[in-house]
Protein backbone atom coordinates (compact mmCIF):
# COMPACT_ATOMS: atom_id res chain seq x y z
CA UNK A 1 0.00 0.00 0.00
CA UNK A 2 1.63 3.55 -0.75
CA UNK A 3 1.40 6.43 1.64
CA UNK A 4 1.89 9.04 3.28
CA UNK A 5 4.62 9.33 5.81
CA UNK A 6 4.26 11.17 8.88
CA UNK A 7 6.37 11.96 12.02
CA UNK A 8 3.95 12.37 15.06
CA UNK A 9 5.51 14.70 17.91
CA UNK A 10 3.50 15.18 21.56
CA UNK A 11 5.03 17.48 23.75
CA UNK A 12 3.59 17.55 27.36
CA UNK A 13 3.50 21.30 27.66
CA UNK A 14 1.42 21.13 31.70
CA UNK A 15 -0.10 18.74 34.07
CA UNK A 16 -3.76 18.87 35.22
CA UNK A 17 -2.61 19.44 38.68
CA UNK A 18 0.49 20.57 40.81
CA UNK A 19 3.05 18.12 41.85
CA UNK A 20 2.28 15.63 39.03
CA UNK A 21 5.37 14.80 36.42
CA UNK A 22 5.90 16.36 32.97
CA UNK A 23 6.37 13.50 30.23
CA UNK A 24 8.79 13.32 27.93
CA UNK A 25 8.06 14.07 24.34
CA UNK A 26 6.57 10.55 22.88
CA UNK A 27 7.59 10.61 19.29
CA UNK A 28 6.83 8.12 16.68
CA UNK A 29 6.39 7.67 12.52
CA UNK A 30 3.62 5.86 10.98
CA UNK A 31 1.97 6.35 7.59
CA UNK A 32 -1.72 6.81 6.40
CA UNK A 33 -3.37 6.44 2.66
CA UNK A 34 -4.52 10.10 3.39
CA UNK A 35 -2.93 13.47 2.73
CA UNK A 36 -3.54 14.19 6.67
CA UNK A 37 -2.48 17.88 6.37
CA UNK A 38 -5.18 18.05 3.61
CA UNK A 39 -8.02 16.20 5.78
CA UNK A 40 -7.29 18.36 8.52
CA UNK A 41 -7.83 21.53 6.53
CA UNK A 42 -11.59 20.21 5.14
CA UNK A 43 -12.61 19.95 9.08
CA UNK A 44 -10.89 23.07 9.63
CA UNK A 45 -12.93 24.48 6.24
CA UNK A 46 -16.66 23.24 8.44
CA UNK A 47 -16.20 25.53 10.93
CA UNK A 48 -17.75 23.00 13.36
CA UNK A 49 -14.91 23.83 16.17
CA UNK A 50 -12.28 25.72 16.57
CA UNK A 51 -9.14 25.41 14.43
CA UNK A 52 -7.13 23.60 17.32
CA UNK A 53 -10.21 21.23 17.77
CA UNK A 54 -10.85 20.49 14.55
CA UNK A 55 -7.02 19.69 14.09
CA UNK A 56 -7.51 17.46 17.21
CA UNK A 57 -10.22 15.57 15.48
CA UNK A 58 -8.91 15.04 11.72
CA UNK A 59 -5.91 13.84 13.39
CA UNK A 60 -7.42 11.61 16.33
CA UNK A 61 -9.26 9.64 13.33
CA UNK A 62 -6.72 9.27 10.63
CA UNK A 63 -4.41 7.71 12.93
CA UNK A 64 -7.40 5.52 14.66
CA UNK A 65 -8.91 4.66 11.47
CA UNK A 66 -5.43 3.54 9.53
CA UNK A 67 -4.73 0.81 12.62
CA UNK A 68 -8.53 0.02 11.92
CA UNK A 69 -7.45 -0.26 7.60
CA UNK A 70 -3.96 -2.01 8.74
CA UNK A 71 -5.92 -4.77 11.05
CA UNK A 72 -9.11 -4.86 9.65
CA UNK A 73 -9.57 -8.29 10.25
CA UNK A 74 -8.64 -8.13 14.33
CA UNK A 75 -11.43 -8.85 16.39
CA UNK A 76 -11.16 -5.97 18.47
CA UNK A 77 -12.48 -3.51 15.90
CA UNK A 78 -15.64 -5.89 14.71
CA UNK A 79 -18.22 -4.10 16.42
CA UNK A 80 -17.32 -0.40 15.63
CA UNK A 81 -16.32 -1.05 12.02
CA UNK A 82 -19.81 -0.26 10.70
CA UNK A 83 -20.47 2.95 13.50
CA UNK A 84 -16.86 4.54 12.36
CA UNK A 85 -17.98 4.20 8.78
CA UNK A 86 -21.29 6.30 9.37
CA UNK A 87 -19.82 8.48 12.11
CA UNK A 88 -16.98 9.68 8.93
CA UNK A 89 -19.94 10.07 6.44
CA UNK A 90 -22.00 12.22 8.20
CA UNK A 91 -18.33 14.02 9.44
CA UNK A 92 -17.79 14.16 5.70
CA UNK A 93 -21.33 15.43 4.63
CA UNK A 94 -21.74 18.59 7.17
CA UNK A 95 -21.49 21.37 4.70
CA UNK A 96 -18.35 23.93 4.40
CA UNK A 97 -18.97 27.14 6.23
CA UNK A 98 -19.77 30.11 4.10
CA UNK A 99 -16.99 31.41 2.37
CA UNK A 100 -14.73 28.44 2.97
CA UNK A 101 -12.39 27.61 0.25
CA UNK A 102 -13.25 24.08 -1.48
CA UNK A 103 -10.76 21.68 -2.47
Amino acid sequence: MREHRYRIIVEHLATASEGQEQHAPLRFDTGNHDDIFGIVEKIRSKQQFDADTSAALALGLKLFTEVMLKNRKHPLFEEINQPMRDFIGKLKSLPMAQGALQQ
